[in-house]
């Protein structure tokens, strides 16, 4: 069995955590950890877990949101990670000593216990930026947060997922009528920056399928967006009521299977 929890979402922190449970053994592995040591603790501990039940850690890019106590979490409690060459440098300090992370590019395949990982990359103002397909053998799961645009081989590389993790970042009128600056409004709203819930959207349409049971809309932007609005374009695409639609809010989400 494959599942997830979104535990943060969004430009104060992001972090998902994916379970695999195939009977014999449990993997548990974290995407992304874009929180104070104490917070993630915290929010492992509301799940009965503690860092030393991680299995692993994939940094998909080095902004802040995204890398937060990697270091520590490496460094001082021992938790392997894994992340591209390039993110890597963001973790190099003089205190670095022994550990390393353990590193990976695009397009080929590393397990974590019972769980595969197909990193790809995306079109992101980071260095070297990956995304992932997720898979225990049997269900897939698709995580796609912070790019400006979907290509083609994004779109290839999350074909026939089961579940996804979606970022909508911004309603782009929103956006242009905000109080950003407007080189931010630019690097936002550019083609390395952020989808917006259109391109979300039509992403989504371009990924489903009758298998693809589980999507959860995720990186909402507490300024430039509003949760409403993503739930009527998702709705939309998916045939549902929009209160149906699922987000991972700041505070994460429940447990959903894949």
């Amino acid at each position: 069995m494959l599942r997830f929890r979104s535990l943060a979402s969004g430009s104060a922190g992001n972090a998902t955590l994916l379970e695999a449970d195939d009977g014999l053994r449990r993997t548990r592995v974290l995407i992304d950890c874009g929180l104070g040591l104490r917070p993630l603790t915290a929010r492992l501990a509301a799940e009965g877990l503690a860092l030393t039940d991680l299995d692993g850690v994939f940094i998909t890019h080095e902004h802040g949101d995204h890398l937060g106590c990697a270091r520590s979490l490496m460094r001082r409690h021992g938790v392997p990670l894994w992340t591209s060459a390039c993110t890597a440098r963001s973790l190099d300090t003089p205190d670095a000593g022994a550990a390393r992370p353990r590193l990976v590019r695009a397009g080929e395949t590393f397990a974590i216990g019972g769980i595969e990982f197909h990193p790809f990359a995306v079109p992101h103002d980071a260095r070297e930026p990956l995304q992932l397909r997720c898979t225990d053998g049997a269900r897939s799961l698709g995580v796609l947060t912070d790019l400006g645009h979907v290509t083609p081989q994004v779109l290839d590389a999350l074909a026939g997922v089961h579940a996804l993790l979606l970022e909508s970042n911004h309603d782009s009128e929103l956006l242009a009528r905000g109080d950003y600056p407007d080189f931010l409004k630019r690097r936002v709203g550019g083609t390395h920056g952020h989808l917006s819930n259109a391109q979300a959207a039509a992403a989504l349409t371009a990924l489903g399928h009758a298998q693809l049971t589980t999507v959860v809309a995720a990186h909402l932007s507490e300024r430039n967006n509003r949760p409403e609005l993503v739930r009527q374009r998702f709705a939309a695409v998916l045939g549902c009521a929009a209160g149906e639609v699922l987000l991972a809010e700041r505070h994460g989400t429940c447990w959903l299977g894949v």
